[in-house]
């Protein structure tokens, strides 16, 4: 086989991995504003800048930089989270650490799938 066909098919399954990993764990819009008229919690992790600037309505700010802080607080609540951010990467991290502290959180992804 050419290994200039191996290279790129090993380039297309990196590449496709890097495009659909984000994706994994992910609830759809549906699921979401289910979650919350159920009574979720929303939260967006992105700065308070941009929460400031336009955000989903319902949504709490809790900033990605705060979340670690936070996430005490949040499992005193006892409700269950949706988190969305500007693109997925955010909500991702913070997704990541709210479980790890034994929270109940799904990840929206970017805010534009909010419907």
């Amino acid at each position: 086989m050419d290994s200039s066909i191996v290279a790129g098919a090993a380039f297309a399954a990196a590449f496709g991995w890097f495009v659909v990993r984000p994706m994994l764990g992910r609830i759809s819009p549906q699921q979401a504003r289910k979650l919350v008229d159920g009574g979720a919690k929303l939260v967006d992790v992105r700065t308070r800048g941009e929460f400031a600037a336009g955000h989903v309505h319902g949504a709490v700010n809790i900033p990605l930089s705060d979340i670690g802080t936070a996430a005490k607080r949040l499992a005193e609540e006892g409700k269950p989270l949706v988190l969305y951010c500007q693109s997925g990467a955010r909500s991702s991290s913070a997704a990541r650490v709210l479980r790890k502290a034994g929270l109940v959180v799904h990840d929206l992804g970017a805010m534009s799938r909010w419907e």
